[in-house]
């Protein structure tokens, strides 16, 4: 059997690396195994940052909510204790979108949420 280079695959692939790599300093956009590595690498976190992200937005929309119900004089995990005994099931997205834009429907999940506590 005749030997097989492959350059057609190969210089395509190159291509495309080259191309993900394109605005990297230095020789990471030019020389193709520095590009790969930097390709590789970025990779490795835009994929831990989209389950950072998911992280981060949680511990904002907590922290929202927990101004919210400094005013009403109970803390946030009693808040939450007492909304799984009212069967309340909203997100803490929901919650916070709620206390930042309707304050008065958020007070009356308070305050079902403390007579369910007691």
């Amino acid at each position: 059997m005749p030997r097989v280079k492959g350059g057609f695959r190969t210089r395509r692939i190159h291509k495309k690396v080259l191309a993900l790599a394109k605005g990297y300093r230095g020789s990471r956009n030019r020389l193709f195994k520095r590009a790969n590595e930097a390709v590789v690498r970025a990779g490795e976190h835009a994929f831990e940052g989209r389950k950072q992200r998911k992280r981060d937005f949680r511990r904002l929309w907590i922290a929202r909510i927990n101004s919210a119900l400094s005013g009403e004089n109970i803390q946030y995990s009693r808040f939450i204790e007492g909304l799984r005994k009212a069967n309340i099931n909203l997100d803490r997205k929901t919650l916070s979108e709620m206390a930042i834009n309707n304050p008065s429907s958020f007070s009356e999940i308070v305050n079902k949420a403390k007579e369910a506590i007691k």
